[in-house]
């Protein structure tokens, strides 16, 4: 099961930067790839993130075992003292990737099932919409063989096959949310609803699909971005759509700006679609900004001057509207 899945994920004339930590899963998922009759390129990328000594040992041993297995290494480190497991990720996926876009090749992680149903029940905790609830299933550039895989498959690999590891500590911390749900959430709602999980697992496929239909209606749209980023929209494609189809659109088309559209904000830009006239605006959390013109909507990033000479233009033609009133 574990060497299908690598086979089937991996091609024999790919270019990829795995993800190893030192951890079991990754380091199944190295040893994988190693035995691989035809292998392809890769490189092993490990990041420190400098927490004590189980991650400096975590990284030696990873180093050691790329090169018996005689595959080259990179290891970052990181330079900050921040406990937020968020900002570790953040640091952790721009060393990875640079680390392939330094050889124009492909990450590799060893996520398995087990991080994906976390994944989507951590995404319905935050009231996350389709686009979130696909998890790890979403269309990416990251290649996850194990995605389908649970990590009671992968101790059994490594049993059977004396791959040697290194246990994080940090895992058993119920400090991080991730691992509360996996300690304490997930098992609690198994114990009474057998199957959840395989019905969080579907749940992720459907939204899944309905990622790649929204992908295809928004580059249906031939949108125009201009030079600053910024992205033009025309009216009469959104015309038609309620505020349900809206909300799961405007995700995607913000995301052609690179920008990440919260819930509220997600909703706030659905019904100005639907009630905005010409010439209005409205201002979003993160700076983001959506104008109404004549033929398109303009999304991009606040123009802060502009946006408080048009306050400053509405506050004198109130107090003008006053005076007159009082004067009448």
């Amino acid at each position: 099961m574990i060497r299908e899945a690598v086979a089937r994920a991996l091609h024999r004339d790919g270019r990829y930067v795995v993800a190893v930590s030192g951890g079991i899963d990754s380091m199944v998922l190295l040893e994988a790839i190693a035995s691989m009759p035809a292998r392809p390129f890769v490189v092993v990328s490990s990041f420190d993130h400098a927490t004590g000594p189980h991650s400096l040992r975590a990284t030696r041993v990873v180093r050691r075992r790329a090169r018996t297995l005689g595959i080259e290494c990179v290891v970052g480190r990181s330079h900050g003292n921040s406990a937020r497991e968020s900002e570790w990720r953040d640091e952790r996926w721009n060393f990875l990737r640079a680390a392939a876009a330094s050889i124009g090749g492909i990450v590799v992680t060893a996520h398995t099932r087990d991080d994906q149903i976390e994944t989507v029940f951590m995404r319905i905790l935050r009231e996350a919409g389709p686009r979130g609830l696909a998890g790890l299933y979403a269309e990416s550039d990251i290649v996850r063989p194990f995605v389908d895989v649970s990590r009671s498959e992968v101790a059994a690999f490594a049993l059977a096959n004396r791959v040697k590891y290194v246990d994080d500590p940090s895992n058993l911390s119920r400090a991080h949310l991730r691992n509360r749900v996996r300690l304490d959430l997930l098992p609690a709602i198994n114990r009474v609803q057998a199957g959840f999980s395989s019905e969080l697992l579907a749940l992720s496929r459907r939204a899944s699909e309905w990622r790649c239909v929204v992908a295809r209606a928004v580059d249906g749209m031939n949108l125009d971005t201009n030079a600053d980023g910024s992205v033009r929209i025309a009216r009469s494609a959104l015309a038609g759509y309620d505020a349900d189809a809206l909300r799961m659109l405007w995700p995607a088309l913000a995301a052609t700006a690179n920008i990440v559209m919260d819930r509220r904000g997600t909703h706030r830009l659905a019904e100005f679609t639907m009630k905005g006239r010409t010439g209005a605006s409205i201002q979003l959390s993160g700076g983001v900004e959506v104008r109404m013109l004549r033929d398109h909507l303009l999304l991009g990033k606040w123009d802060f001057g502009r946006v408080q000479q048009a306050r400053r233009a509405r506050l004198g033609s109130d107090a003008h509207r006053g005076i007159v009133a009082r004067n009448a």
